[in-house]
């Protein structure tokens, strides 16, 4: 047994990873090690910060007895975790009823036509979406902005029982519409779903309100999120409905919501209500399978459908739970699994995903990236953060967005994505190699072209090289 001391500034304890590799002369805190099989077993010996000088000879790699590894931020996750799953159950059931008084309209309209049903639904389905949006725009627009109206004010009025009045909150959504007096019946439906999703609060281990919220109350959770806090050192960040288009057609959309801290994502939560069981009714070029399964009898397989993902920085894990079904009650961890990236790292096997919308990116040119790496495989064009979830989950392998002049990813569009695919072994960053930058308000300043996330480093390497090689060509 021998034991040795390393030189440079930090922050103890410190949460490392199993099996990270330090270089010599960095070997943090006072240590006692032995060697075994090339392995150096080690114990953190103190609890603040300290500077130590080094005794290692050459490189090695340590296994961290986990006792000692921080567990920051696990209450933060809980919480998180839960107002999250509260919300997703929330947006099943409005959409599922969107979806109902659709399909009654699909019902209604009859011919003699020699289309299959399935075939009749696909059509249909974008017929819908256009009647909605030019025919009754202000149901659509009510639709959305209620969801993300009662989301945003679950989320803020959970994290301010926890954290009190003053936690910071960034997200999109104001009052300003809803508190106009042309709003009343709308104000007054939120407030109704607010108070019914936050009465179930106890159901999923949280303490809900003694008595219903009134409509200044709600307004008040609505407010304490906003733009403001975006430049703080800590604050939360939520996208209440991310993937409008997909919430709207009954496909996939994401409840966001991530801690940062020093420009850094440190925990991040992402409530996918429709993440389905098979890999393939992901594309949203098979959303009619999607509504045919909400048109007929539940079976176990269209209706175990739904996943909250989450993880924390420095913790090397990601995790999956299944939404809750029926009248189950939420016990932690909720049958919660471990998921990890795929191992593909030949372009020819990968899938890889892009956004469906072609307005905020450019789909030719991820195509001829895509061709020039050697990617075979048909792009999957998902709806929201979805993207992130499914490499994160090994669904896919690679997400390529490279947006059009003049547009600006927001920070709640990938905060949470981002720390959930790290800590499930993969690799984002921007098309440069730099790691996305938090801190510098509502929009990922400094950008360098467009967002590469990948499963691996290797697969990261070479789409990373193929955007340097092909970036002066393209017209982007």
């Amino acid at each position: 047994m021998s034991s040795c001391t390393s030189s440079f500034s930090t922050k103890v304890p410190h949460t490392f990873r199993k099996n990270d590799i330090f270089p010599k002369k960095q070997i943090l805190g006072t240590l006692s090690w032995t060697k075994k099989d090339s392995y150096l077993g080690f114990t953190a010996q103190t609890s603040s910060q300290t500077d130590f000088v080094s005794a290692m000879d050459e490189d090695c790699k340590l296994e961290v007895n986990s006792a000692y590894i921080s567990d920051g931020y696990s209450k933060e996750v809980e919480i998180a975790v839960r107002a999250v799953h509260m919300a997703c159950l929330l947006c099943q059931r409005v959409q599922e009823n969107l979806l109902s008084e659709s399909s009654e309209h699909v019902h209604s309209k009859e011919d003699d036509s020699p289309v299959t049903i399935a075939g009749m639904l696909l059509i249909v389905l974008d017929c819908i979406v256009v009647f909605w949006v030019f025919g009754n725009s202000r149901t659509l627009l009510e639709n959305w902005v209620f969801v993300d109206w009662s989301v945003q004010a679950i989320v803020s009025w959970v994290l301010s029982e926890a954290y009190g009045s003053n936690v910071s909150i960034v997200a999109e959504e104001d009052v300003e519409a809803l508190s106009k007096a042309s709003a009343t019946g709308l104000l007054e439906a939120v407030v109704r779903t607010v108070n019914e999703c936050l009465a179930d609060a106890p159901r999923f281990g949280l303490k809900g309100p003694d008595t219903d919220l009134d409509a200044k109350a709600v307004l008040e959770a609505i407010s304490r999120c906003s733009l403001a806090g975006a430049r703080g050192s800590k604050f939360w960040v939520l996208d209440p409905v991310d993937g409008t288009l997909g919430f709207v057609r009954g496909d996939q959309y994401a409840i966001a919501l991530a801690l940062i801290k020093d420009g850094e994502p440190v925990l991040g939560v992402l409530g996918c209500p429709n993440y389905p069981m098979k890999k393939e009714w992901l594309s949203y070029q098979n959303g009619y399978r999607r509504i045919l399964s909400r048109l007929t009898p539940s079976t176990s397989e269209s209706s175990d459908r739904g996943s909250v993902l989450y993880a924390r920085k420095g913790g090397g894990k990601a995790w999956m739970q299944p939404l809750l079904h029926g009248e189950n009650k939420f016990v932690w961890p909720n049958s919660a699994r471990e998921i990890r990236v795929s191992s593909i790292d030949n372009p020819a096997l990968a899938t890889f995903c892009e956004p469906v919308e072609k307005a905020n990116s450019s789909h030719s040119f991820t195509a001829g990236l895509a061709h020039s790496v050697g990617l075979r495989n048909q792009p999957l064009r998902v709806y929201s953060m979805v993207k992130y979830a499914a490499i994160a989950c090994g669904d896919a392998e690679i997400y390529m967005k490279f947006a059009r002049a003049g547009y600006k990813e927001k920070i709640w569009d990938h905060a949470a994505g981002v720390l959930i695919i790290e800590e499930a072994g993969g690799v984002v960053t921007d098309a440069g190699g730099q790691p996305l930058d938090f801190s510098k308000g509502e929009y990922l300043e400094g950008l360098d072209r467009g967002i590469i996330a990948c499963a691996g480093a290797k697969l990261h390497e070479t789409i990373i090289g193929a955007v340097d090689a092909s970036w002066n060509s393209s017209s982007l």
